[in-house]
């Protein structure tokens, strides 16, 4: 039986503490789908077809990962994909309250689906999607952060010309 994980969140933007989970995922995985969240209440700086481009430039040509976007309950999505498990990583103990909650309630909805926690490299245990934003926002250097696509594309949104 073929080992398929789901990896969501909002990916807004994919950073490099992400492809990082992504990569060990699947060490573990046969496959992973890196799944958007497509939430129209969340606001977000990307689109879902910007961030879903975004991704599949930051992976390359990966054969065992799959990009794509949903809206519902996520055992849901699992279940339809025919996966078995949720891909979740995990920088310091504050992610830890809110992922355990998520996971207790959907293991309460599908018993048959397992959440899998992987704790970010020590090297992105401080980054997020929301200070890697905030930085790029006012020019500060975020390119050991995040894939050179995202970079650019950061720095075209906030309109600061690219660093030689």
């Amino acid at each position: 039986m073929k080992r398929t994980a789901v990896y969501p969140g909002s990916f807004d933007p994919v950073t490099n503490g992400h492809l990082d989970i992504i990569h060990r995922g699947l060490k573990i995985f046969d496959q992973i789908i890196v799944t958007i969240l497509d939430n129209p209440a969340k606001k977000t700086l990307f689109t879902v077809e910007e961030r879903i481009w975004l991704l599949k430039e930051s992976l390359g040509d990966i054969e065992r990962i799959e990009v794509d976007s949903y809206n519902g309950l996520l055992v849901d999505y699992a279940q339809k994909r025919q996966a078995h498990a949720l891909l979740r990583g995990m920088r310091a103990v504050s992610d830890f309250e809110y992922e355990f909650q998520m996971a207790l309630m959907n293991r309460r909805l599908n018993r048959e689906v397992q959440t899998v926690f992987l704790m970010t490299g020590l090297r992105w245990i401080f980054t997020s999607s929301s200070i890697i934003k905030e930085a790029a926002q006012f020019g500060g250097d975020i390119e050991s952060m995040v894939p050179p696509v995202v970079q650019k594309k950061l720095q075209e949104k906030f309109g600061h010309p690219a660093k030689p």
